[in-house]
């Protein structure tokens, strides 16, 4: 039997961290599955998922202890595999100067849809010209089955006025489980 484990991890940037975290987990002959990384103000976070043998995952979890001591932290959330949500998936892109509240906002237009944001990238840039702050997202979205692309991407223009920034979406395709591929036949 294995166990799927979330494990989220934070702590201070530094060369090798990516490099210790992968070494335990392939001592405890664990299997480092999908992972989202990325340098933050100094800090480096991450969210991974291991899979690992029942017997193995206590001598994981305490040589994962072991890293505190080099100022990472790291939570472990046992999980089970679960099977994935249909619907259709989007890729929303939003663009514009910089305020507070523009994520709120087209979240909440999203939430009241029913749509699951399953990757979401932000960062503000200068502008090429001016220097202005400029807001950057790209966000993968998971639309209900049903769900009317044209009456969201309505409602999300009708908001990009009020916000003014640029915003797009596009239907990427129907749902598929995670890691399959297009040729293989469990993926249809």
């Amino acid at each position: 039997m294995r166990d799927t484990l979330v494990l989220t991890i934070i702590g201070p940037d530094r060369t090798g961290l990516v490099e210790s975290v992968s070494d335990r987990i392939a001592a405890a002959g664990g299997n480092w599955e999908e992972s989202r990384m990325a340098r933050l103000a100094g800090q480096f976070a991450g969210i991974l998922l291991v899979t690992i043998d029942a017997a193995r995952t206590d001598r994981l979890l305490a040589s994962l202890r072991g890293l505190e001591g080099a100022g990472l932290q790291v939570t472990v959330q046992p999980t089970a595999r679960i099977t994935p949500a249909s619907g259709i998936h989007a890729q929303l892109e939003v663009n514009g100067q910089d305020r507070p509240g523009i994520i709120h906002d087209v979240s909440s237009v999203l939430a009241e849809r029913g749509v699951n944001v399953e990757e979401l990238e932000t960062e503000i840039r200068s502008a090429a010209m001016s220097g202005e702050q400029m807001f950057f997202a790209r966000a993968r979205l998971l639309l209900p089955p049903g769900a009317d692309l044209g009456d969201l991407r309505a409602r999300l223009e009708r908001i990009s006025g009020e916000l003014m920034v640029d915003l797009t979406i596009e239907a990427t395709g129907p749902a598929r489980p995670p890691h399959a591929r297009p040729h293989d036949p469990a993926a249809h």
